[in-house]
Formats: C-alpha cells, structure tokens, sequence
C-alpha cells in the first residue's frame, strides 16, 4: 500500500513545522526542564490555536474530529522539535477516553490534561501545570490528586504520582486510548530519530580529523546509512497504524529501534560533545531513552503482538 498525504494534510504540516521552526523550542525545551514552563505554556496555546490539541476531539463537541494520520504527522513534528509537554496525554490518550463532553471541549480549545495509567504508565507527565488530572483504573477514568515527583532520564519529562479522588470511575475506551498514546509516542520517536540524523550528518560535514571531513570515512557513511534505513522501513509500519493496517505496538516497536539507534550513532560521530549536556544533541538523545519505554515497553508490545498472532 502507497500512501500519500492529501494537500490538507500537507498544508497543517507545513503550517505546524513552520510555527515550531520559528519558536526556538531548544531553548523552550531547556526552560521547561528548568521549571520555567511559562515559554512551553505559550507554545502550547500557539499550536492549539493551529489545532493540534483537538484533532482527536469529536467534532460535535468542538473537536476536528480529524484521523490518525494527521496525529501521527502533528506528532511527528513534536518529536522532530524537542517539543515539551504532556502532550501525548492530552491529545492521543484522554480524547478517546473521556466522555464529559466540557473536558473534551476544553482540551480542544488548549486546556492542559494528563493521566497516570498504572501499570504501562504509572506517573502523569507534567501533572503540576494540567489543567485536568486523571488516573486511569479498572472501571474508568477518575479525578486525580498530584502527589510526589520523580525524576526522569529527559529533563523536560517531569513525572508525578497521581492518587485517584472521584469514586469509581465511569466506564472509558481506556484499552483504544492506550493504543492512541502508543501510536503518537512512536510519532514522536519518528520524529526525534529524524532530527538526530539531521544534526549528525550536519555535524559529520563539518568536523574534520587528519584534514577530512570525518564524513568522508566509509566506516561513518555506513553507520549513517543504516540510521537512515531503519527510520524509512519504521515509517510505514507508523502509517499502517494510523490507517487501521497495523497494531499500533508494531509502531511503536520499529519506531523506538529506529529512533535509538538514531541516539546511538549520534553520539558515537559526535565523540565526547555529544554527551554533555549543554550541547543540543542532548535534548533528543535524552528524550529518545524516555520514550522507548514511554507507554508500553518494547517487550510489552512484542508480547501483545506474539499474542494476536498465535492466537490468531
């Protein structure tokens, strides 16, 4: 199957790329994992006025009611931006979860929600600057209490528990929701893994050792070379979930694999600046270990997707 993105589709991503490219979000990013969520609260209120936040929303409550496959595009560039933020929960996961309508017609119009759903994602990202704070249980969604923060590999990935204080819970599509938040999370590695490419084969034409460009070495052409095969052979299998043809794990699996070994190869041509913190190679690499295990563990989406196939 060949897929081609409509001139909609096109048009909302370049129009998303654009205000990302012009937003200097490194340095958003870097505020964030310093506390200062004012310049990332901005952005998140640019890009809902661009739509992001309310693709999944139900037209009928102020939503787009738009497909997955412009989830996976919005997210995509989130990843490919460094772009902080619980933005997975709020626009994959608790769209297809809740049914209070006033929730949803908020979370479209730019408010912030979040959810801990133990035991794949035990800790509400972002959890002190939501609007809407949700535990997921057994019976449904319920309101949440923020409690304790954690400290995550991704300084921009600020987690907290989260105690569930409304009853118990109404009935939710929570099984649906899981998968959505796994499909956007493989965006958002999609993306990430592209722009550390990018940098890297910037960087390689740049640094130069005994009078080449390190680039010009055969041993770092390949290592870039397989970079670049396993991101294009995971982005099918992205566009296959978005459009129903492929279990979302599946995404999520190829995408991770493909976006660590974008980190790893970016370090090692990068040498001793690419693990320091201050270099922007960091924000990526950082960001890539979190969510590979973000929303399901590769061995948790192997597991489901052996499982469908031998019960098959």
């Amino acid at each position: 199957m060949r897929f081609e993105p409509t001139s909609d589709q096109r048009d909302f991503a370049a129009a998303v790329d654009g205000l990302l490219s012009a937003s200097d979000t490194v340095a958003v990013a870097r505020a964030w994992a310093e506390g200062d969520t004012e310049p990332g609260l901005r952005l998140w209120s640019r890009l809902a006025e661009q739509g992001v936040n309310a693709l999944l929303v139900p037209e009928d409550v102020g939503g787009l009611g738009a497909s997955r496959v412009e989830l996976v595009i919005a997210f995509e560039l989130l990843g490919r931006h460094g772009v902080p933020g619980p933005w997975v929960e709020s626009a994959a996961y608790l769209p297809v979860a809740l049914t209070d309508t006033e929730t949803l017609a908020a979370l479209a119009e730019g408010a912030v929600g979040t959810v801990a759903a133990p035991p794949h994602a035990p800790l509400a990202l972002d959890a002190d600057v939501a609007d809407h704070v949700y535990l997921a249980t057994a019976t449904g969604l319920v309101g949440g209490a923020v409690g304790t923060g954690k400290v995550s590999v991704d300084r921009t990935r600020r987690l907290f528990e989260v105690s569930g204080v409304d009853g118990d819970g109404s009935p939710a599509p929570l099984d649906a929701a899981f998968d959505s938040a796994a499909l956007a999370t493989a965006a958002q590695l999609l993306g990430a893994g592209e722009r550390l490419l990018a940098d890297s084969v910037t960087y390689v034409k740049q640094r130069k050792q005994f009078g080449r460009e390190i680039g010009s070495y055969q041993a770092i052409k390949h290592a870039l070379a397989d970079v670049r095969i396993g991101l294009d052979f995971a982005r099918p299998l992205l566009l296959g979930a978005a459009l129903g043809e492929v279990p979302a794990g599946a995404a999520k699996v190829a995408c991770g694999d493909a976006a660590y070994r974008a980190s790893r190869t970016g370090l090692q041509v990068h040498g001793a600046i690419g693990y320091t913190q201050e270099f922007d190679l960091s924000v990526w690499v950082t960001k890539v270990r979190a969510l590979v295990t973000a929303w399901g563990t590769p061995a948790l989406h192997r597991g489901r997707l052996l499982e469908s196939l031998v019960g098959a």
